[in-house]
């Protein structure tokens, strides 16, 4: 699949579970960028890594801007975790 099929990138890339406002539940999340579906699987990293960042990933909607989270990544440093 050629990249220009999927537009040009997102301003916005990566996103933490703080600028995803800490949703709770698994579903499809309307913000400033487009739809953000977030799974159940994404929720779980969240609760055990609260810092970590994902990289949002563009989907291949027609009906306009729709994201899902790709690979996350954990802050460097010492972090107090369960």
């Amino acid at each position: 699949m050629d990249r220009n099929e999927l537009g040009p990138p997102a301003a916005i890339n990566k996103i933490t579970w703080q600028k995803a406002g800490r949703v709770t539940e698994p579903g499809r999340y309307m913000f400033r960028f487009g739809w953000l579906t977030v799974t159940a699987d994404d929720l779980a990293i969240w609760r055990q890594f609260p810092d970590a960042t994902f990289t949002l990933v563009r989907t291949a909607k027609e009906s306009g801007e729709e994201y899902r989270l790709g690979a996350f990544e954990l802050p460097v440093g010492p972090q107090k975790y369960k």
